[in-house]
């Protein structure tokens, strides 16, 4: 399971369609597609009922959706941390396991 695969379910949970979140993302709509594929392959269940006019969560999906959003925020959190830590101009080497 990777990050983009999550971001890709979350972008569609919110933009109702492929098409759309594919855009919202900088992708092709077939990739963002083979993102879902490629999820649901390795969570063994459907995530969208896919129709013509969008995409509906299975029930299976909104089981998914708040730890898919939980992951994604926890790693915006680490990315926003390492972001501030390389800003950081205080040393490191003061920082000593003891042993």
């Amino acid at each position: 399971m990777h990050e983009r695969e999550l971001r890709a379910f979350v972008a569609i949970v919110e933009a109702g369609r492929m098409d759309h979140a594919a855009t919202s993302l900088g992708y092709s709509q077939p990739a963002i597609s083979y993102q879902i594929k490629c999820l649901e392959q390795q969570l063994g269940t459907r995530l969208f009922f896919r129709h013509p006019d969008g995409a509906q969560l299975t029930p299976e999906g909104a089981m998914v959706l708040p730890s898919a959003r939980a992951v994604l925020a926890l790693l915006d959190g680490i990315k926003e941390l390492t972001g501030r830590a390389d800003r950081s101009t205080a040393p490191v080497e003061h920082l000593r396991v003891a042993g």
